[in-house]
């Protein structure tokens, strides 16, 4: 069995938690995923099964869509609700000063990540630095946020949609924002709706997970070929010895160098074999 299997994570667990889970139910030992959601953040979850593994940096590379919670007045150590306060401010900013200041955000940025974080310093994960009591400086990163709009919002309690790239922090996003507002703000809720093609709309929850038929999850698997969103390219079966041996063969087509292709041979996505790199290096005539 290969290919991708979109979970919606339940609040409360960790996507290793969800990897077990899937790997216990189909009895498949190589399951991995495309990138951590934090325990209390729920919502799209690509898991990866058998040689789409091979993937997972290519498709953690992908956009991501967010709908997040928050409260000013507060921040925590962990930058969510569940970590220690660590500063406190009676300024609540009023909802036109947030608006102006979500498209202000708007654009690349470069934010801090959050020191409870997976991300390595020095081959430690920031994670470790906190619970050990360690300081550690935490260069900042480039990210890019194609979009943000408030959803809703009541008393102390905010609902903004977020468009980003991989990689940013929505931790970051909320606590930046809050001190931009001569504030403090704390993420309390995260829901990822979507991660580049992967939406909630194909996704399986926990309950389905664990009561669903083997053949019903199969179903629900997304092809390799179809997760990878390339353009196909089937070279002659002949070519297939060759190829898995080493030996160079002309291509007789022209391809851009500077495109990425999904190669093909007997029905074998290359790529996924550790035979070819998934960047065509152009056949020119």
């Amino acid at each position: 069995m290969d290919g991708v299997l979109v979970i919606d994570k339940p609040k409360g667990v960790t996507s290793h938690d969800v990897v077990y889970m899937v790997r216990r139910k189909l009895g498949i030992k190589k399951v991995g995923h495309t990138g951590t959601l934090d325990p209390i953040a729920t919502g799209v979850l690509p898991i990866l099964i058998g040689k789409a593994t091979k993937l997972s940096d290519r498709l953690t590379a992908s956009n991501k869509e967010y709908i997040a919670e928050f409260k000013f007045g507060i921040q925590t150590d962990s930058l969510d609700i569940t970590g220690n306060v660590t500063h406190a401010s009676a300024m609540i900013p009023s909802e036109d000063s947030l608006r102006k200041e979500l498209e202000n955000f708007t654009g690349d940025i470069l934010q801090e990540p959050p020191i409870y974080s997976a991300i390595k310093i020095k081959g430690k994960k920031l994670y470790e630095y906190a619970r050990a009591g360690e300081e550690i400086e935490i260069p900042k990163r480039q990210c890019t946020i194609y979009s943000m709009k408030l959803l809703d919002s009541s008393e102390n309690r905010f609902i903004i949609y977020i468009n980003c790239s991989s990689g940013t922090y929505v931790r970051s996003l909320i606590r930046d924002i809050g001190l931009k507002l001569k504030s403090f703000a704390t993420m309390t809720e995260l829901r990822r709706v979507s991660t580049g093609k992967f939406n909630l709309d194909i996704s399986v929850n926990k309950e389905q997970l664990e009561n669903c038929s083997l053949d019903i999850l199969e179903n629900k698997l997304i092809p390799i070929d179809k997760a990878l969103e390339l353009e196909k390219i089937e070279l002659p079966v002949e070519m297939y010895t060759k190829i898995t041996n080493g030996v160079i063969c002309k291509v007789n087509h022209v391809y851009d160098v500077n495109s990425e292709y999904n190669i093909y041979c007997k029905n074998i996505t290359l790529v996924l074999e550790n035979i070819c790199i998934i960047t065509m290096y152009g056949v020119s005539r």
